[in-house]
């Protein structure tokens, strides 16, 4: 007992380090993810069939294929296919390159999202607008936007929640984000060896992290309760 209050700290000291990685990397796919993920879907849609079948060839190529190996492709495929290294050795190149992998991932998977979205929304009334006089820019803004908003909350409040535990991928290639900083333990870090409790306490900031946006995300829902 004595030995785990001893430990306690500094455990506790590296997880929320590595945890502060995992909020950093989760932002910032969010960031990039979700308007990506729009450009991606109008081009899914464009009336260009090149656009549209380039962009559908991406989708399928990232959605088929695991998260996992997109990592390995990103971050190793320019140092040792290329013979130039342009993430570097260093945490900050792990993480440009886990950051460049997720949000090009789930940019595809909003896309989707965001595609079933505006074709959900009735055609009528975008023809009530071009009668009107509204342009397309003004239909969608104004009219398809509003209601698509409503009918992606559900489906993007999953994917949120799954990029949360997805960013623990990212220690495939050493990021040093809270999986990574629990399992340290079992194979040795600042004195500690052998002990596999750091690893269950990960879940713990998992459940609080999760919990805080599954709130949030409800009360989004709720207030958008009136496009019904």
């Amino acid at each position: 007992m004595n030995q785990f209050l001893e430990q306690l700290p500094i455990v506790l000291h590296s997880l929320n380090v590595g945890f502060l990685q995992t909020l950093k990397l989760f932002g910032v796919t969010l960031i990039g993810a979700i308007p990506l993920g729009l450009v991606i879907s109008f081009g899914s849609m464009s009336n260009f069939r090149i656009i549209s079948r380039i962009a559908k060839t991406i989708v399928w190529i990232v959605r088929g294929t695991p998260l996992m190996i997109q990592l390995l492709i990103i971050y190793y495929f320019p140092g040792l296919v290329l013979g130039n290294a342009i993430w570097g050795g260093g945490e900050t190149g792990r993480f440009m390159a886990a950051s460049v992998a997720f949000i090009i991932n789930y940019a595809c998977y909003f896309s989707e999202i965001y595609r079933g979205g505006i074709q959900s929304v009735p055609i009528g009334q975008e023809e009530a607008g071009l009668v009107l006089g509204m342009t397309k820019g003004q239909i969608f803004f104004r009219v398809t936007l509003l209601q698509m908003i409503k009918r992606i909350v559900p489906p993007m409040s999953n994917e949120i929640l799954t990029l949360v535990k997805d960013t623990s991928l990212a220690r495939i290639i050493a990021l040093q984000e809270i999986i990574w900083a629990g399992q340290s333990f079992m194979k040795g870090s600042q004195g500690i060896s052998g002990v596999i409790w750091p690893l269950f306490f990960t879940a713990v900031y998992y459940l609080i992290c999760n919990g805080i946006l599954t709130v949030v995300l409800g009360r989004i829902e709720k207030k958008l309760e009136f496009f019904r």
